[in-house]
């Protein structure tokens, strides 16, 4: 089983693309698990068509500790399998705590069976606490993928992950697969990506194009794949998809500095 990690800024479209990936692969006969590993619990709704699942952490605090899989656990497109971590009730606790104890829960009730070929965890935003640095420091995904964008807190973002994978990476097998262009159309915003990969010493796995396809495909509670398979954005998806399974390529960062990510930023910027 491979186990990845999909980290990002927040709002740059990484569970929408971390959904669509997932359909690709599930679609091609890939048996999958999504854990979602955000407070808002929406990691999994468009492979659940909309369906708002009940957290792990809501399922402790009605029923206690005596949950059952199936409870936590429900089947998606294609056969996916989608958990919600979820997270404490507003202004008490800490969200990387349930992170914690969705990944123990689901060990500990054999959710990760032998038949996975994938773990997918979409993880929220920047790695700024312990909980959700949890998957790559404890060893739970050892493949992690960045999605960016062209603009300049999108990449502070993906440079920062790329510190704290840094870290857990000496102590552990986590490594950068590669960063996932998830397109805002910003000026020459591939080569830049593809610069900013290559000065991490990595690759950029894929551009994944603007499309209001996506919006539509949101607005009725489905994956472009499920809703538009015929579409190219869902083919760019499926690319995605595929790249990701025949991916060879894991290194260990080289973050930059914050004067060599705006000196690239001036540089593509004034490009256009």
């Amino acid at each position: 089983m491979r186990k990845i990690a999909i980290y990002g800024k927040g709002g740059i479209g990484k569970s929408t693309t971390t959904q669509n990936t997932v359909a690709g692969l599930a679609e091609w006969g890939k048996k999958v698990m999504v854990v979602g590993c955000d407070p808002k619990a929406d990691s999994t709704r468009l492979l659940l068509g909309g369906l708002a699942q009940k957290t792990v952490l809501d399922t402790l605090r009605d029923e206690g500790e005596d949950v059952e899989l199936d409870e936590i656990l429900k089947p998606g497109y294609a056969k996916t399998a989608c958990v919600e971590s979820g997270g404490p009730e507003p202004g008490v606790g800490c969200a990387g705590r349930g992170i914690i104890t969705s990944i123990n829960m689901l060990e500990q009730l054999g959710a990760y069976t032998p038949d996975l070929d994938y773990t997918f965890y979409d993880v929220l935003g920047d790695v700024v606490c312990g909980g959700f640095a949890m998957p790559i420091r404890d060893g739970k995904a050892e493949e992690i993928y960045i999605v960016v964008s062209g603009e300049m807190m999108a990449m502070y973002a993906a440079n920062n992950i790329c510190k704290g994978i840094v870290k857990f990476a000496q102590s552990g097998k986590v490594r950068l697969g590669g960063l996932i262009c998830n397109s805002r159309k910003c000026d020459n915003e591939k080569e830049l990506i593809e610069a900013l990969a290559e000065k991490l010493g990595t690759q950029m796995i894929h551009f994944v194009p603007r499309d209001n396809v996506v919006q539509h495909a949101e607005l009725n509670r489905k994956t472009v794949i499920e809703y538009a398979p015929t579409a190219p954005q869902a083919d760019e998806y499926r690319t995605l998809a595929r790249k990701i399974d025949a991916n060879k390529m894991f290194v260990i960062p080289k973050p930059l500095t914050m004067e060599e990510l705006e000196q690239l930023l001036v540089k593509y910027g004034l490009a256009a």
